[in-house]
């Protein structure tokens, strides 16, 4: 852990705990050429013992995984392992849960194309 906080060593400075174990660092957030539509890019930390948490965006999700491995269960497909420089998206309003399956810290960079105004993402209970 950081001096400072509960971010363990190595998370940016600028992330935000978005839940156990997960933080976010907003890297841009820009309207699109597509009316009601907007991009928003996010670096995503996660540490082996964050639970997964099932929940969907108002738009398509695109993600590369830049350090570890992750586990990926989207429903409708079967449950995905995605290592440092693999893909995937995840299509709108399709119900997922993401969870760390290595030793370290895992990032990811995950892209929204969402519909602007509505939150980034809706939790499922």
């Amino acid at each position: 852990m950081s001096a400072t906080d509960n971010r363990p060593a190595g998370v940016s400075e600028t992330a935000v705990e978005a839940a156990p174990g997960l933080w976010r660092t907003n890297l841009q957030q820009q309207d699109l050429s597509v009316p009601g539509r907007e991009v928003v890019q996010t670096r995503v930390e996660i540490t082996p013992d964050s639970p997964p948490i099932r929940h969907y965006h108002h738009g398509e999700e695109i993600i590369c995984v830049l350090q570890g491995s992750l586990e990926y269960q989207v429903d409708g497909q079967p449950t995905r392992v995605c290592n440092a420089w693999d893909a995937l998206t995840v299509p709108t309003g399709v119900i997922h849960s993401v969870r760390n399956v290595g030793d370290g810290i895992t990032i990811e960079m995950a892209t929204y194309v969402v519909e602007k105004g509505k939150p980034l993402l809706e939790v499922v209970e």
